[in-house]
C-alpha cells in the first residue's frame, strides 16, 4: 500500500470517530480545509464515498462504516506492537491520554501525576474534562476515572480514592431569606442549583437518603451549570443549594462562606476508580501512571 494511502487513512478515520471535521482538523492538528481534501482524495483513489457530509454532520457511509470496523482495530494492533517493541528500551515513552470530572483531574490527578511528568520527560499526558460517560475505547483514552458504580465491567478498575463523602450547602445569604430544610421533601421548595447531564442532555436527580431508603431527588432551580466549579460558585454567590463532594465545600464550610444542611441524606458516593480495557496492552508508560495515581491507604 502506498504510505499516503496510510496517512489518509488515518485521517478517515479521525474524521469518522469524530463525526466532524472541525474536531478531527484539531485533533490532527491540520487545517479543516486540507483535511477535507485529504479525505476526498482518499475517496477519488478508492472509488467510493467513505464519508456523507451535511451542514450540520458528517458519518460514515455503509462502505466508510466497514473501512472504519476493519482498519481501526488491525492499526491499534500495529500502534499496541510499536509500544511493546519501545518497552524493550529503559525509558518510558509515549502518550496516555486520561478523560476524567474536571475537579478530578485538579484535585486527585495532577497532584499525583505532576512529579511524574517532571521524572519522565519522554512521557506525554493529556488530561480531558469530561462529564461524558465517555466511550474510552471509542474515543481512544488510555485511561478514564469515574466513580466506582459507574465502571463497566469488562474494565480493569484500580482505585484512587476512598468513599467520597457528599455534602448539601448553600450561603449563609441564601439562608437569610429561605428555611433551612430540614428532610428531603423540602427540597422541593428550594432553589436547587443542578446539573445538565452531557450524556443524556437530562437533569441530575440529587442521589440522596429518605429516612434510610436511597431515592434520586428531582429537584429545580434558577440555575443550571454543567460543571463542579460553576456549582460551587452559584452556591458561594447565594443562589440556592448545592450538591457537592465534600472536598470542594469544607473549605468554605471552615471559612463560613457555606452552611452544610441534611447531612443525615448524603451518602458518600463509591470511591474514584481509573479504568481501562482488560484486552488492552499495559505499556510501561500506562503502567507507570496507573502506580501513580492508585489510591494508598
Amino acid at each position: 500500500m502506498p504510505r499516503e494511502n496510510i496517512n489518509d487513512l488515518l485521517a478517515f478515520l479521525a474524521v469518522a470517530q469524530e463525526r466532524s471535521f472541525t474536531r478531527a482538523a484539531g485533533k490532527l492538528g491540520v487545517s479543516q480545509s486540507a483535511l477535507s481534501h485529504t479525505i476526498r482524495a482518499l475517496e477519488t483513489r478508492m472509488g467510493v464515498r467513505l464519508l456523507s457530509r451535511t451542514t450540520r454532520s458528517v458519518s460514515p457511509t455503509d462502505a466508510g462504516e466497514r473501512l472504519l470496523q476493519t482498519v481501526r482495530p488491525r492499526l491499534e494492533e500495529i500502534e499496541a506492537e510499536i509500544a511493546a517493541v519501545s518497552e524493550l528500551g529503559e525509558k518510558a515513552m509515549g502518550a496516555i491520554r486520561i478523560t476524567a470530572i474536571d475537579h478530578v483531574i485538579d484535585s486527585v490527578l495532577w497532584p499525583r501525576l505532576a512529579p511524574v511528568i517532571a521524572e519522565y520527560p519522554d512521557l506525554r499526558l493529556e488530561l480531558s474534562a469530561d462529564y461524558r460517560m465517555v466511550d474510552i475505547a471509542a474515543e481512544r483514552f488510555d485511561i478514564g476515572v469515574r466513580y466506582g458504580d459507574q465502571v463497566q465491567k469488562d474494565m480493569v478498575a484500580v482505585r484512587l480514592t476512598p468513599e467520597v463523602p457528599m455534602t448539601i450547602v448553600a450561603s449563609p445569604r441564601y439562608f437569610e431569606t429561605h428555611k433551612v430544610p430540614t428532610c428531603v421533601r423540602d427540597l422541593a421548595r428550594h432553589n436547587c442549583i443542578t446539573i445538565r447531564l452531557s450524556s443524556s442532555g437530562g437533569l441530575y436527580a440529587w442521589e440522596l437518603l429518605d429516612d434510610g431508603r436511597k431515592v434520586d431527588a428531582k429537584v429545580s432551580g434558577q440555575i443550571i451549570v454543567n460543571g463542579a466549579y460553576q456549582l460551587l460558585n452559584a452556591a458561594l454567590s447565594g443562589y440556592g443549594l448545592a450538591f457537592l463532594p465534600e472536598e470542594l465545600t469544607q473549605p468554605h464550610v471552615e471559612a463560613g462562606r457555606l452552611r452544610r444542611v441534611l447531612d443525615e441524606a448524603c451518602p458518600p458516593f463509591a470511591g474514584l476508580h481509573a479504568y481501562y480495557p482488560s484486552h488492552r496492552n499495559s505499556s510501561r508508560a500506562l503502567r507507570i501512571v496507573i502506580e501513580a495515581i492508585r489510591h494508598r491507604a
